[in-house]
């Protein structure tokens, strides 16, 4: 049954000169940018879900730029240079989103990162060990400061057992990921763009002179599009080169006289944990098995979940009492470049994705970057 439609609302409502489809954090800046630009544009946002669908609002809320297990990888498979370039957008990244909203706004709490390695680990270890002065060159032509160092004392300090290695990156901070996505809605309905929610686009229609967005609500009409759905952009755009990534997470209730402070990273940043509210919210694990977890279905997996409990159990907070609260999942969007997608993929239809599970820091720049494009072509 088809709706009908006023020609009030499909004038006020359906047509639009930029359309972005996902409200996430690249969706949302680019509208912001945009609109701050060029006021007088009309600029909508279609969300498939009642809040924003994806890893958005579903990250851990880390506000890093790679820990050195990592970051050697990331030079292996880009270059020392591609490497360079891709700290330097998520560091600008990450002071975009703290320029544009306020630390206080987002809960930004600077209290360190660390890698941590067990007793197992020795090889890899001193490996990472071996690179600390390296990176520590490479981030200081960024940030302008050394940000590695080896501190096994603070070990003991966190409670953490089985562990014999930390490196500390005294820059990695955490955020409130729920305050920083509501915040960034506000932003965006402050300036006059429109969000509608629970709008799924079933099909991009190409016209001569706009798209034409096909929706169960009615058929949105738009001279610009922006498609930033992230890992479930092959929905719309099936030749896109990106792979989804899920994370299955948890979170404990709260424990009395938590120590650990700070977001930490294990097994080259595959888990990752942090204290929130005295809870312990650990995430990761999805290269236990690559192949069930490159999906876009949420939920979580036995195997998966056996793993962030073992690790709770005998790292984390090895006797510890403790009860899990509740469990989720993200969906990221991963591909072999380091670069996030941000092109022109047809006249007037543009996309911004693979964000490779660094959405915090390169969302913003991913945002700006694609709407930069946009505005070239007005």
């Amino acid at each position: 049954m088809s709706i009908e439609l006023s020609y009030w609302e499909k004038e006020s409502f359906f047509n639009f000169d930029v359309i972005i489809i996902g409200s996430g954090i690249v969706g949302l800046n680019a509208a912001i940018h945009l609109k701050k630009s060029a006021p007088s544009l009309k600029i909508a946002l279609l969300e498939s879900g009642f809040l924003p669908t994806g890893a958005s609002t579903k990250n851990a809320g880390f506000a890093c730029f790679g820990s050195i297990s990592e970051l050697i990888e990331q030079e292996e498979s880009g270059g020392l240079s591609g490497l360079a370039s891709i700290i330097d957008r998520r560091w600008k990244g990450l002071l975009k989103l703290r320029n544009l909203l306020g630390d206080k706004t987002i809960d930004y709490q600077c209290l360190g990162g660390y890698e941590l390695f067990r007793k197992d680990d020795n090889f890899l270890a001193s490996k990472c060990v071996s690179k600390i002065e390296h990176y520590n060159c490479l981030v200081n032509d960024i940030i302008g400061k050394d940000a590695f160092r080896q501190n096994d004392k603070k070990i003991r300090s966190f409670g953490i057992k089985s562990v014999s290695t930390l490196i500390e990156n005294q820059y990695e901070a955490q955020i409130d990921t729920g305050k920083m996505m509501l915040a960034l809605i506000q932003y965006a309905q402050q300036l006059g763009i429109q969000i509608f929610n629970n709008a799924t686009v079933n099909k991009i229609q190409k016209e001569t002179e706009f798209s034409l967005l096909i929706t169960k609500h009615g058929n949105f009409k738009c001279k610009k599009l922006i498609v930033t759905t992230n890992a479930f952009i092959k929905d719309l755009l099936p030749d896109i080169d990106i792979v989804p990534g899920r994370g299955q997470v948890l979170i404990t209730k709260p424990i009395k006289d938590l120590k650990i402070k700070g977001t930490f990273h294990y097994d080259k940043g595959y888990y990752y944990f942090r204290n929130i509210h005295n809870r312990v919210l650990l995430g990761g694990g999805r290269n236990i098995d690559f192949k069930a977890e490159e999906t876009t279905f949420f939920g979580q997996t036995k195997k998966v979940q056996t793993a962030l409990e073992n690790l709770l159990n005998n790292v984390i907070l090895s006797g510890v009492n403790y009860e899990i609260d509740y469990r989720w999942s993200g969906i990221m969007a991963f591909g072999k470049s380091l670069e996030p997608l941000i092109e022109e993929i047809k006249p007037n239809i543009f996309c911004a994705t693979r964000c490779n599970g660094m959405g915090i820091a390169i969302g913003s720049q991913t945002g700006e970057d694609v709407a930069q494009l946009v505005l070239k072509t007005l």
